[in-house]
């Protein structure tokens, strides 16, 4: 049952972008649509479930090996780096649309706090193997499920009378806080 909980913790009561507010650039900026939202949430799930299994072996048989904690930052930067330049020209050879609607959101995920958030959480709550593989693939699923529910509610949003002083990122920034308030209503299914 303990697996069962990190991951629904991770995708709902304690989501990435609508708990910790991590990753909002491209909660932002890629929810305008549904495809480039989805297609987005998939290439940080990928990320993320690459990252909280690599990053794991490197802390646990490296870094704690060697006794050397302090290269935490440096290498799990490193590690993502390279996962994001693997997705990056995986979907410039093989999906080029996905790849142009991403645009600049995409090397993005390289600097993209959540998934260095992720990292550092697995570490701080001392995860073994198969439960940060659990947790990197629920953060990716509650990031991914946060970016499409957002770009349902922005085509929404998009065509209606907001007032002037709302349009835009106000209205964005607005709805992401109910958002936020909404997955909180889901905090009793989780035991702390």
């Amino acid at each position: 049952m303990g697996l069962f909980f990190i991951f629904v913790a991770i995708v709902l009561t304690q989501n990435f972008v609508l708990h910790y507010f991590l990753g909002i650039c491209p909660f932002l900026g890629v929810s305008d649509e549904m495809e480039g939202a989805f297609g987005m949430g998939i290439a940080t799930t990928f990320v993320m479930t690459l990252t909280a299994i690599i990053t794991w072996n490197i802390n646990t048989f490296i870094l704690k090996a060697f006794n050397v904690e302090f290269l935490e930052y440096v290498s799990f930067i490193l590690v993502i780096a390279s996962l994001v330049q693997l997705v990056e020209m995986f979907l410039k050879k093989y999906l080029p649309e996905l790849y142009e609607t991403l645009g600049i959101y995409l090397p993005l995920i390289t600097t993209n706090c959540a998934v260095l958030g992720l990292a550092l959480f697995m570490v701080l709550r001392e995860y073994n193997f198969v439960e940060s593989a659990v947790f990197g693939f629920g953060a990716g699923v509650g990031f991914t499920l946060a970016l499409v529910v957002m770009a349902g509610i922005r085509g929404e949003i998009n065509e209606e009378d907001i007032p002037e002083p709302f349009r835009g990122t106000g209205i964005t920034l607005l709805v992401a806080g109910l958002l936020a308030l909404a997955f909180m209503g889901f905090s009793g299914l989780v035991p702390t």
